[in-house]
């Protein structure tokens, strides 16, 4: 009887836990886009301009942590700005998406390693893919889609980037992670 229940507690931990993870992401604005074309877990996707709030990229949390005191009142006008998705890896910079409802007044950060900068629009081919982040998931899945552009006859037109979707305590295997490579065709 006591394994039984022991076994009834452990997967109902489980099964919330699992939930959690699961809806992390979906209270959160994401960045817009419009789906030109589905291959499996390939894509061709057009966005917007959007307006970006960056900080150089370090090795450890200190980027994550910059730009979340931004959105958390660190910035000029000391308003909290909704968190968004993705988070953007671009050119060296971790980029956190400003929401709509600051997009054209977007309060200034406080810290000058926070800036708020612009990521023109503009059509890439994607692959998303899930599972941890590790040195070699992020260079993998981008030969991957390097290999479906060239089978489909599709251009480099600029430096690809990455975009993270989900908190750090969701598990590896339910993670939305995409790199992303623009595209002219």
């Amino acid at each position: 009887m006591k394994k039984w229940f022991t076994w009834v507690l452990v997967t109902i931990g489980a099964a919330l836990g699992i939930t959690a993870c699961v809806t992390s992401r979906s209270g959160y604005e994401t960045a817009p886009y419009k789906v030109i074309r589905t291959d499996g877990d390939f894509e061709i996707r057009e966005y917007p301009e959007l307006k970006i709030a960056t900080t150089a990229r370090d090795a450890d949390n200190s980027s994550f942590m910059r730009l979340f005191r931004y959105i958390d009142g660190g910035n000029v006008a000391k308003e909290k700005i909704a968190m968004t998705t993705p988070v953007f890896m671009v050119d060296g910079k971790m980029a956190f998406v400003v929401p709509e409802k600051h997009q054209a007044a977007t309060p200034a950060p406080a810290s000058a390693q926070v800036i708020v900068d612009t990521m023109k629009a503009q059509r890439v081919a994607v692959l998303r893919f899930s599972g941890s982040r590790t040195k070699d998931s992020e260079p993998q899945s981008m030969e991957k889609l390097r290999v479906w552009m060239k089978q489909n006859q599709l251009m480099e037109a600029g430096a690809p980037f990455s975009a993270y979707y989900d908190p750090p305590w969701t598990p590896g295997f339910m993670r939305r992670n995409e790199v992303l490579v623009p595209t002219t065709h």
